[in-house]
């Protein structure tokens, strides 16, 4: 089964080819980072306009690279939700109007899902997993059974891991996106320069906060003054990043062992930071699990784990209609 997947979420403009749901055949990524970084994070209306210019050049460039041709496809998987909704319409307006031009199925795919999926672009990981799901817009944690089968544990109630990063990223003048700018700077500084402080929520081991870190960070660069009575900015951002990384590993690290599963995904973009990944792996060997994560690409947003997503969907025989409308808020 040859399936284009289309993603256009947030602000990269993505499509791929996947053959049957384990040879990527094409996956392209059009990113919009040199749009949105004079501003400090994504500005909706410049994203919709970028996947406008963007998404048939990538879907062609996505065929091309497979050496295929829409009468190969026997389907079609978009992004649906959750989103922006001027960008999310942008991809589900095209995969429609190829469909009723075609006749080629599809389906619409949560954005949620493709992401607890994605490990399986490149690893074969048996259920169930507890998934860690950590980007921009989300911090989630899930028990995933099987494909469709997933048991919500907890989240952030307040901002997601990514989205601090991008703020402290901003307060420390790094640019956009934030995420990458702290992961490199703080190869070079101290994780224990200074002890920022680390939510713990009494009501529910599953959930995370991390308002209180982005403001504790203001708090440190107001109070100290550039020059002798303020740390390096890489032992600032080594610290950050280590609360950050040690927020998001116990709460997972607990959930594997509290429902007995053996196996830890990590997906999401922040899935790409470099003290998260290693973290987890020292604090999860200790506990005696096994952790597995994508390449850096795949934790990204990006149309091959759309396609994925996809896959399944069509191959159980679901085919969505034309009254299918995007959903900023949808939830897994």
């Amino acid at each position: 089964m040859l399936v284009l997947g289309v993603e256009t979420s947030c602000d990269d403009t993505a499509a791929a080819v996947l053959q049957d749901g384990q040879k990527i055949l094409a996956n392209i990524v059009s990113s919009q980072d040199h749009v949105h970084s004079a501003y400090g994070g994504v500005v909706p209306e410049l994203a919709s306009r970028q996947h406008i210019k963007n998404v048939m050049p990538i879907v062609d460039g996505a065929l091309r690279t497979a050496g295929a041709t829409l009468k190969d496809l026997d389907g079609m998987a978009v992004t649906y939700g959750p989103g922006l909704v001027g960008s999310l319409l942008v991809g589900l307006s095209v995969v429609k109007g190829i469909s009723f031009r075609s006749g080629i199925p599809y389906v619409g795919v949560n954005h949620l899902e493709a992401h607890l999926l994605a490990i399986h672009l490149e690893h074969e990981v048996s259920f169930p997993y507890i998934a860690l799901l950590a980007s921009g817009g989300h911090t989630l944690l899930y028990c995933v059974k099987g494909v469709g089968d997933y048991t919500h544990l907890g989240g952030t109630r307040d901002d997601a891991a990514g989205e601090a990063y991008d703020k402290v990223a901003k307060m420390m003048g790094l640019g956009y996106p934030g995420g990458r700018a702290i992961d490199k700077l703080a190869q070079t500084g101290s994780p224990n320069a200074i002890r920022f402080p680390r939510a713990k929520l009494k009501s529910s081991a599953y959930e995370f906060s991390f308002s209180g870190i982005k403001t504790a960070v203001w708090h440190y660069l107001k109070s100290h003054a550039e020059g002798e009575s303020r740390e390096p900015a890489a032992d600032i951002a080594a610290s950050f990043q280590e609360a950050i990384a040690e927020m998001l590993v116990r709460p997972t690290i607990n959930a594997a062992s509290a429902n007995g599963v053996e196996r830890i995904v990590l997906s999401g973009g922040v899935a790409a930071n470099s003290r998260l990944r290693s973290k987890m792996k020292e604090d999860a060997d200790a506990a005696g699990l096994a952790v597995f994560y994508p390449a850096p690409k795949f934790c990204t947003d990006n149309g091959a784990m759309i396609a994925l997503a996809g896959y399944h969907w069509l191959k159980r025989g679901r085919r969505d209609d034309f009254r299918l409308n995007a959903d900023a808020d949808l939830t897994l």
